[in-house]
């Protein structure tokens, strides 16, 4: 029998950009370093992800030491962006819930407007104080999470990718598969389980960091979304409305809350401790 394994782990350094592949990567308590540190707001202070900007798939932004980052997109000069000095927050609104950032110069302002055709700012998430609280539903007292869009990280199967593209295959827009897991923005990816194993998980562990697994992850239009081109489709929505309705929601992937912080690493070892 195969054992389970870290296939890969994905870094969002500002949310809704394009993922950034990594070898390791250090898990704190909301969310593994430099991961969605970063985030677009519109002229109300209100988020701005894929769900209103799909070209935002097409933009990239590369981590730098000490948390700032180099944004770039097709056919652009690259920018550089530092870590705003913490002088005063601004409110913003990350769905229902209200956070303190510190703004970017206005050259990445100016840069990401530029790109997406509206008027956006870019924050940064500054003090761990300034972390949201993990849905009281699913999370304990004192548990966080920077700006994701609710649990420190996500995870996913290849198993699971591959038997839903089997499900796509059958379905009404079979054009459009098999799907690639980058549509899915997931944290961690393991291989070697049974398709749909995460679902009967309650706690893991990979490499040293234990993670409990909080609940499943409720998917939305940003699945829909080519990431390489940010042209939307059906899929994967429509076979997940078919086969993975729970409720209200279309599962797909987990969402894991750290027990305590360390390294993981791609080929660790992902341990199921309940």
């Amino acid at each position: 029998m195969v054992s389970p394994v870290l296939r890969a782990v994905h870094i969002h350094p500002v949310k809704s950009l394009a993922a950034c592949a990594a070898e390791q990567a250090v898990v704190e308590p909301w969310g593994l370093g430099g991961d969605r540190r970063w985030m677009l707001i519109d002229v109300r202070g209100k988020v701005v992800t894929q769900r209103q900007q799909p070209g935002m798939a097409q933009l990239s932004a590369m981590p730098l030491p000490g948390g700032g980052v180099t944004v770039s997109a097709p056919g652009s000069a690259p920018l550089t962006v530092d870590v705003p000095e913490p002088v005063c927050t601004v409110g913003a609104e990350l769905f229902r819930d209200k956070v303190e950032v510190v703004e970017a110069a206005e050259a990445a302002h100016a840069w990401f407007s530029a790109r997406l055709g509206a008027e956006v700012r870019l924050v940064h998430l500054d003090a761990p104080s300034h972390r949201r609280p993990v849905d009281p539903a699913f999370g304990r007292p004192g548990e966080t999470v920077s700006f994701a869009d609710g649990y420190p990280l996500l995870l996913t199967s290849s198993a699971s990718l591959d038997a839903l593209n089997a499900l796509v295959a059958r379905g009404d827009h079979p054009e459009e598969g098999p799907l690639p897991m980058n549509r899915f923005r997931p944290n961690a990816v393991v291989d070697g389980t049974a398709p749909w194993a995460e679902d009967d998980w309650d706690r893991i562990a990979i490499g040293e960091v234990a993670f409990r697994v909080a609940k499943p992850c409720g998917r939305c239009i940003v699945t829909t979304t080519d990431q390489r081109t940010s042209k939307r489709g059906k899929e994967p929505l429509r076979t997940l409305a078919r086969h993975r309705l729970v409720g209200r929601d279309l599962l797909f992937g987990q969402n894991l809350i750290p027990e305590g912080t360390g390294v993981i690493r791609v080929g660790d070892p992902v341990r199921i401790l309940g």
